[in-house]
């Protein structure tokens, strides 16, 4: 049984429906499942970069050393690409995410294209690398629970399952 909405849905605006006071629920447990999430995803991006690696182990061979110069940037790139490919793509959600129920919105409810999805992942290391960890206390204190590069590329995180019951 769906429970009822806060407020009838003729009085919600589409922009108000990702207010957290009209739809709570759409934000319940998001933060603890990020972390879940991204645990999950840090591991899958680790197995891929290995599988990368010892392609461009191979391809080094062939190339003469040449193609070893792409060692340095291997895990940025398969970084970049996994959550340009799953972030941006129809599901809006890396596998972690859909292990854990969440899907990502920009703030008027569409879904982020390959551009947004990669600049998240790139402002989620940046974040973390040069403003150290702490910084991801942010989502314990905005109503969205969005953390510091979500406020900058305008995205959202939430319940899949809530979300799904709203439309």
């Amino acid at each position: 049984m769906q429970p009822a909405p806060l407020y009838p849905t003729a009085a919600v605006s589409p922009r108000d429906r990702w207010d957290p006071l009209v739809e709570p629920r759409l934000y319940d447990g998001v933060l603890s499942r990020r972390v879940l999430a991204f645990c999950v995803d840090f591991c899958v991006v680790l197995t891929l970069t290995v599988v990368a690696s010892v392609v461009i182990g191979v391809l080094g061979v062939f190339t003469f050393g040449l193609a070893w110069l792409l060692y340095g940037m291997v895990f940025p790139i398969v970084a970049i690409l996994y959550s340009g490919a799953t972030l941006g793509g129809d599901r809006a959600a890396t596998l972690g995410m859909r292990l854990t129920g969440l899907t990502c919105r920009l703030s008027d409810g569409a879904r982020p294209g390959f551009v947004i999805a990669a600049a998240h992942v790139v402002f989620l290391y940046l974040s973390v690398s040069i403003l150290t960890p702490l910084v991801l206390a942010v989502g314990l204190f905005t109503r969205r629970k969005q953390l510091l590069h979500d406020l900058v590329l305008g995205t959202l995180f939430v319940d899949r399952g809530a979300l799904d019951r709203l439309a």
